[in-house]
């Protein structure tokens, strides 16, 4: 219907055929360059990731509810995605992370994998390095390492589809309760929703644009990042990556100003 927003894919044509664009993750190198003719760095848009004056990563951040690091998995068959549809992931998260990202749903990639964002195609890793909110380019099966950069990642909706349009207006509106109470629960500093038109119909709030939030999620401000799918057309990799390291000069601006809430005032003379 015109006018009408629509949810972007997980990578499914609707002929049931995979639709895979494999020039993200993940990537085998080859001497200094991936296996898909890209170079082993990516053009650095954000800053350096830095986590305190010490240049230390993220320390203290426990590792709970989560799957364990492993090496780089198996690619799913066919057969073995067409599965996964229903299947649910284990979030990423701990109490008192820098920012919780909150994905639609799991495609049946990942849900196929038990990996958050895992099709190859998807941006979503590649704009955190990007962005300067992860020193290096992580993979989807290093949950661990997400964590010890105080970052995490949960979803709206936990069952896995083969498009994001395939949810009904009410599971995102749960979802969104749903995020509420986690975030209650878990108390991050930020939450950045993946996706405005998911945010905008769990929310209710069908006038958001990308990028910082009036409203609270809890104790947790809120941002919304465009969708990495592959799919989403209207933000390449760079402006992705732009979007990103907005959100953690955002969330960088906030730890300074708590910090200097907490020094105590000068003594006078």
């Amino acid at each position: 219907m015109a006018g009408r927003p629509t949810l972007r894919g997980h990578g499914i044509h609707p002929s049931g055929r995979r639709r895979v664009v494999c020039h993200d993750l993940p990537a085998v190198r080859h001497g200094d360059r991936r296996r898909h003719g890209r170079p082993a760095a990516p053009p650095q848009v954000g800053a350096p990731y830095v986590t305190d004056a010490a240049g230390r990563p993220g320390s203290g951040w426990a590792t709970v509810d989560v799957m364990s690091d492993a090496t780089a998995p198996t690619r799913p068959t066919r057969a073995q995605v067409a599965a996964a549809a229903g299947r649910t992931i284990p979030d990423i998260i701990a109490p008192g992370l820098r920012i919780l990202f909150c994905g639609i749903n799991p495609g049946l990639y990942s849900g196929a994998t038990g990996r958050h964002f895992a099709r190859p195609g998807n941006r979503f890793w590649p704009a955190l390095h990007l962005g300067g909110l992860t020193d290096r380019e992580l993979r989807p099966w290093e949950p661990d390492e997400l964590l010890a950069r105080g970052l995490g990642v949960t979803n709206l909706v936990a069952r896995a589809t083969a498009r994001a349009d395939e949810l009904r207006p009410e599971e995102l509106i749960a979802g969104a309760a749903d995020l509420t109470a986690k975030a209650d629960r878990y108390a991050p500093d930020w939450v950045a929703v993946v996706g405005v038109t998911a945010y905008r119909i769990g929310f209710r709030r069908r006038a958001a644009i990308i990028g910082a939030q009036p409203e609270r999620i809890g104790p947790a401000r809120l941002w919304v990042l465009p969708n990495p799918s592959g799919l989403n057309a209207h933000f390449p990799l760079g402006r992705l990556g732009e979007q990103f390291a907005a959100l953690r000069r955002a969330a960088e601006q906030r730890t300074a100003e708590q910090r200097a809430a907490e020094q105590p005032a000068a003594e006078c003379d």
